[in-house]
């Protein structure tokens, strides 16, 4: 049986605060620093939450590799599929009950077998970006979901991280957001190529072409700057002055901080 999880926030203290939010929240939401990405995936859980059938599920973790950023109430009542091409990835997966080491650009699943498809913080690294599209389409359910976290190619961090070399990934990673390991086998950051369907606008036609009607869109700021202004406030400072500057001089209501999406895709 599922249980629920009631807390008073006024009164709760932080250890009771942790232990409930550990107890319905993935850790990979628990990670993220507070700001717009965290409240975003909250809004993603919820949706999911209403739009997924009750019961059973059948869900497919595309480069799922060792995090999910589903919902536990979800994970608890799914069968999950991940295919990753990373061996280190697929071995210290912990929770999916079918773990494939494989392509996601050409590795296939019958029609209609999932109820939810997830491709979170994969595409940009993918080479063939429409071939895996493609399978994700021809895999889901009608009705089923496909949900998309991807970085901003339009944005500041997009365009640094498109046209900077990844040893100065490695470097940021383990020097500005202080992870040690960054870049060993199995870790982040991995090598990126940007297809153009990473572009929001070309996902949407691609989404439109095959039958997917977007049900949640959102562009929001990266979390590497509120992570940047906790941990180097000086060089933050310098960033949010810059990204000030090119907010003033591009058209319209644009944010460059804007470094990520969610997208969700309805199968119809």
């Amino acid at each position: 049986m599922t249980k629920t999880f009631a807390l008073d926030p006024i009164h709760a203290t932080p250890a009771e605060t942790t232990t409930a939010a550990a107890a319905i929240h993935p850790a990979s939401l628990l990670a993220l620093p507070p700001g717009e990405a965290k409240q975003s995936l909250l809004t993603v859980h919820s949706i999911l939450d209403a739009k997924l059938p009750a019961g059973p599920l059948s869900i497919y973790e595309a480069g799922g590799g060792s995090t999910s950023f589903l919902p536990l109430n979800v994970l608890r009542r799914a069968h999950i599929t991940v295919v990753d091409i990373d061996p280190d990835q697929i071995r210290n997966n912990d929770y999916a009950q079918e773990a494939i080491l494989g392509d996601i650009q050409s590795h296939r699943f019958a029609p209609r077998s999932f109820d939810l498809i997830t491709c979170y913080n994969v595409i940009e690294h993918v080479p063939d970006v429409e071939a895996a599209l493609t399978g994700f389409c021809e895999a889901l359910k009608q009705n089923g979901l496909l949900l998309i976290g991807a970085p901003n190619p339009k944005s500041l961090s997009g365009v640094v991280t498109k046209y900077s070399p990844h040893w100065f990934h490695v470097w940021f990673y383990r020097h500005i957001r202080g992870e040690k390991h960054a870049g060993l086998p199995g870790e982040a950051p991995f090598p990126t190529h940007f297809h153009p369907l990473v572009t929001l606008s070309n996902l949407e036609a691609f989404a439109a072409e095959h039958g997917l009607q977007v049900i949640y869109r959102k562009t929001y700021e990266s979390p590497r700057y509120p992570e940047m202004r906790r941990r180097k406030p000086i060089l933050a400072a310098l960033v949010d002055a810059a990204a000030r500057t090119m907010n003033a001089l591009l058209p319209g209501k644009t944010d460059v901080r804007h470094g990520d999406y969610h997208v969700i895709l309805r199968k119809l």
